[in-house]
């Protein structure tokens, strides 16, 4: 899946503080993810951070899990 720095994962679990967005910080085999509500930021396994992602934002634009994985071929 293609998820670059400065994207914004809308997942499908909220953060205990109840946003479900989160800035990415870090890509690599761990995500280092920021709560956009409550700044919290949590390191995470990329497998799964990549099976509780609903939607990703990028520059403004909204894409969806089927058009990350088309972008990565």
């Amino acid at each position: 899946m293609d998820i670059q720095i400065g994207d914004i994962l809308i997942m499908k679990k909220p953060h205990p503080c109840g946003e479900c967005r989160f800035t990415v910080g870090r890509v690599g085999m761990d995500f280092r993810i920021r709560c956009n509500g409550c700044g919290r930021e949590v390191m995470v396994a990329r497998a799964k951070v990549e099976k509780n992602i609903r939607r990703v934002m990028r520059g403004g634009e909204e894409l969806d899990r089927s058009q990350l994985a088309k972008r990565r071929m």
